[in-house]
């Protein structure tokens, strides 16, 4: 993460840079230490088991669910269907240069 990007928060989707998921989106739902989150997607990596991630591995986005974090402020625990809604929202608002038949990385697949 640049220095001229802000600061991460929760509910914030951010699209995962290095390892194996890079090219993937994700959604922040806890900070563990300093520099490293945990994300989310609600498809593969579901709320109860996130991935732990260096913060320098990702790349925040502007896209903050309102959904996501209210829940997660609220009651401290949010619904996979709702990381899968944020996630969705942001491919289908966000990401507009793909022509209809190309593939996204990071797109749900079925493997």
């Amino acid at each position: 993460m640049s220095e001229s990007e802000s600061s991460p928060r929760i509910g914030q989707v951010v699209r995962i840079e290095r390892g194996r998921e890079a090219g993937q989106y994700a959604v922040i739902i806890d900070f563990v230490d300093d520099g490293f989150v945990l994300l989310a997607d609600g498809e593969k990596r579901k709320y109860d088991r996130p991935k732990k991630k260096n913060i320098q591995h990702v790349s925040c986005t502007s896209f903050v669910s309102p959904e996501v974090q209210h829940s997660l402020l609220e009651t401290g625990r949010v619904t996979n269907g709702k990381l899968r809604f944020a996630v969705g929202k942001y491919i289908s608002e966000q990401v507009t240069d793909l022509e209809k038949g190309d593939q996204l990385d990071g797109e749900r697949r079925c493997n």
